[in-house]
């Protein structure tokens, strides 16, 4: 006979390894008192990630007199302020060659925004401008805080952040790991400005590989479920137009529901009927390795976040 889902649920749980998070926070909307508000943040390479933070940073209300952007192009340039409005200073690198020194000098937060691959210059580029206190967020997958800590002053305070792309809606999920030498009190207002767009979630860095497995990659898992039943839903009878419909909106009200109640065992009990229609098709989901395959999945996409952590180094340019 085919397993039960609560039964082949409770098995696959018991061999699970407990659960390592440290700490977990949805953070709150800078407020109007003390610092944060007027605290200078300076993003380097404002795109797509960049921008949506500096995005929810002034719909939290931040003064856009304290938000500096760069960009390579005038044209991005253009871009970025239909978005930002005209309050916000944007510097065109391309054409100006310490346009990076302009926007990192006197900042509180400097988030660096580039491709990983670019990472290492850069960091090195803006290390004379830096101040002391200045903390360095780098939003670039596969760089570690070792990395990013040997092309910048000794002792600078350097945070690591793995976003995930529902931040550019203020739905992410931004885990983020810090260097000894980052204060409680610039932790927190690191944590204010990721917060504008999302769950900010601290751990150990030697949890981004598994950070990236879930969060990190885990909307692209959604879509391609979504994908799925459209297609198994095309096979079914249905038109490609509806079944994808049906599919996109199903998935999207899922996650909706996980949002206001993050409990998913829970959610999926309670639309669970014994020997219902839904039941069946969760048995024969367990039944077929779900999650065995799961994990595999992620565990493939770990040792791919590991491997490209070793190309994206200080060592030898």
């Amino acid at each position: 006979m085919p397993t039960t889902v609560p039964a082949m649920l409770e098995g696959y749980a018991s061999t699970r390894p407990p659960h390592t998070v440290q700490s977990s926070r949805r953070a709150q909307a800078p407020h109007t008192e003390g610092s944060t508000m007027t605290a200078t943040i300076a993003f380097l390479g404002t795109g797509s990630m960049n921008g949506s933070i500096a995005a929810g940073l002034l719909a939290a209300g931040h003064d856009p007199a304290h938000i500096r952007a760069t960009v390579r192009s005038e044209e991005s340039r253009a871009a970025l302020a239909q978005r930002l409005g005209d309050k916000v200073e944007i510097i065109t690198t391309g054409g100006e060659a310490d346009g990076n020194h302009r926007a990192t000098a006197h900042a509180d937060v400097v988030l660096l925004g580039v491709k990983p691959y670019g990472i290492v210059e850069l960091a090195r580029d803006i290390a004379p401008a830096l101040a002391p206190n200045a903390v360095v967020v780098s939003v670039a997958a596969g760089v570690t805080l070792e990395t990013l800590a040997a092309c910048l002053p000794a002792g600078q305070p350097i945070v690591r952040c793995m976003p995930n792309t529902p931040s550019s809606v203020g739905k992410g999920v931004l885990a983020i790991s810090a260097t000894d030498t980052v204060k409680d009190e610039q932790k927190k207002l690191v944590e204010e400005v990721l917060g504008t767009v999302g769950l900010v979630v601290e751990v150990r860095e030697d949890q981004m590989d598994a950070v990236t497995a879930v969060s990190g990659s885990g909307p692209a898992y959604a879509f391609l479920l979504a994908e799925a039943m459209a297609a198994a839903g095309e096979k079914l009878g249905l038109d490609a137009d509806t079944a994808l419909k049906l599919a996109s909106a199903t998935v999207a009200g899922a996650g909706f529901l996980l949002d206001t109640n993050p409990d998913a065992p829970a959610l999926r009990r309670a639309v669970t009927s014994p020997n219902g229609t839904t039941e069946r098709a969760l048995n024969t989901f367990v039944d077929g390795g779900l999650f065995q395959l799961t994990e595999q999945a992620m565990r493939a996409c770990a040792e791919r976040s590991a491997e490209m952590s070793q190309l994206y180094t200080a060592d030898g340019d």
